[in-house]
């Protein structure tokens, strides 16, 4: 794998091969930025996800503020399993023994080597939804991670729309339309008299583990596909390293989901 990496890239990507590919694209210092990578797609990165993170900051500045998913999908309910499912004499016992979730302490699940580690670096913030928590580092962090609702946690109060309300960039690096999590913000615009559905998961309260019904709704990110269509035209592209970049308006994006989702 990768040997396959290395023959395919001209010539190794650095910290400063990638602030500057970053820059290029229209990442500038002070901006709120919500990044989505695929680390193969970069080419051979030296030093791999730290220089990818170090890259992103350095390009953000000291007044810029990153952030990234840092979801927990395994916290889920059981019942609700399907990649893969667990038997059903299981359940009970895995929902009853399942770790209640720990900003600190949970790992993230099915998102790759960069969320992992954003989710450790040094002064990265955490919000406490214990399956699709968002984590921040920069002057904006503590705003946007403080408050996640259990219910709703993609809706109005989640830290989505605060990002959308501090003018958001929106970096896809070597993935699709279908990874941008701040779309949620506008699947949720597009159909707010969706019928939730019944999810829950293991969190502390009080110092004690309880399982914790919530509120939450589908969601089709295959659709997603659709926004970025809309925004054609309105959208940087290029390259950073060897992956295929597109950098976005927040809002714009935002606007434009809610538009062609409902």
């Amino acid at each position: 794998m990768l040997s396959q990496v290395i023959a395919a890239t001209e010539r190794p990507r650095t910290r400063d091969s990638l602030a500057a590919d970053l820059r290029a694209l229209g990442v500038e210092p002070g901006q709120l930025v919500m990044l989505h990578v695929s680390m193969r797609s970069l080419g051979f990165v030296v030093g791999g996800a730290e220089t990818l993170l170090d890259a992103a900051l350095e390009a953000l500045g000291p007044t810029g503020t990153l952030m990234m998913p840092a979801h927990s999908g395994d916290l889920s309910d059981p019942a609700d399993w399907s990649n893969p499912p667990v038997p059903a004499a299981w359940i009970d016992e895995v929902r009853a023994t399942l770790p209640a979730y720990d900003p600190a302490r949970t790992p993230t699940w099915g998102l790759g080597v960069v969320p992992e580690l954003f989710r450790t670096w040094p002064g990265v913030m955490r919000s406490a939804h214990p399956t699709v928590s968002l984590a921040a580092h920069g002057p904006l962090a503590a705003e946007i991670v403080a408050t996640h609702p259990l219910d709703d946690p993609h809706g109005e109060a989640s830290p989505l729309a605060r990002a959308y309300d501090r003018n958001v960039k929106l970096l896809l690096l070597g993935v699709g339309w279908n990874r941008a999590t701040l779309l949620h913000l506008a699947e949720r615009r597009a159909r707010p008299d969706a019928e939730p559905a019944l999810s829950g998961a293991p969190i502390l309260r009080d110092g004690r583990r309880i399982w914790q019904r919530y509120c939450d709704y589908d969601s089709e990110p295959e659709q997603f596909a659709r926004v970025g269509d809309a925004l054609a035209g309105l959208i940087a592209t290029g390259l950073v390293g060897s992956a295929r970049a597109i950098l976005a308006d927040g809002r714009t994006a935002v606007d434009a989901g809610a538009r062609v989702l409902g």
